[in-house]
């Protein structure tokens, strides 16, 4: 059975971009995090990172509405309809999580917004706890809405993009919302396409 679409739109590549994302994710979250619990930011109508994640407790928050087949609705999945372009804080007491994703969520946020969510992530995540982002590498805003109207990707989404970063951009953001530089890593996947960071508290 095919899973439902995971973004807002249409296209053609939306589905296999989303499992590229949350591949480069569990591969940069160490192993044994999976014993804890997990919060995933911005986790589609469909929570496709979640659903293919082994960790003991999965938290998604989404401001569509999120819909499951039938035979995930008992899979431990807890779920909000939150929009954290609205949200003050993000509904949860600080120290929660063992890791925080936030993959393809970073372009969408304006700028005062993203600090304020960024410093809200860093209070919820445990100490030594990380967080992992995934976003388009700086460059890429041309060809991203290029495929938009060729329909390969998902043009409403590419339309919301409030940025593009590089990784000293990325790397002040984090800084700026409390994590150590040190403690900040970055890199690229998908043939230099996509951004990845890591920060641990």
């Amino acid at each position: 059975m095919s899973s439902p679409p995971v973004t807002r739109g249409s296209g053609l590549l939306e589905g296999f971009l989303a499992r590229q994302r949350s591949r480069q994710a569990r591969r940069l979250i160490p192993p044994s995090a999976s014993a804890g619990r997990v919060l995933d930011i911005g986790c589609g109508s469909y929570p496709l990172f979640l659903v293919g994640s082994d960790f003991a407790e999965k938290y998604g928050l989404d401001r569509v509405s999120i819909s499951l087949p039938d035979e995930l609705r008992d899979a431990g999945l807890k779920l909000l309809e939150y929009d954290v372009q609205t949200g003050s804080a993000l509904p949860f007491p600080p120290d929660h999580f063992d890791v925080v994703t936030m993959l393809a969520v970073f372009e969408h946020l304006e700028p005062p917004v993203l600090s304020r969510l960024l410093a809200e992530i860093r209070r919820v995540l445990k100490p030594g706890g990380i967080y992992v982002l995934t976003t388009p590498a700086h460059w890429t805003d041309w060809l991203l809405k290029l495929l938009g109207r060729l329909r390969l990707v998902s043009h409403e989404e590419i339309d919301e993009h409030q940025g593009s970063y590089r990784h000293s951009a990325i790397r002040s953001y984090l800084e700026e919302a409390g994590f150590s530089a040190d403690r900040i890593r970055t890199g690229y996947f998908e043939a230099g396409m996509n951004s990845w960071a890591t920060a641990a508290k």
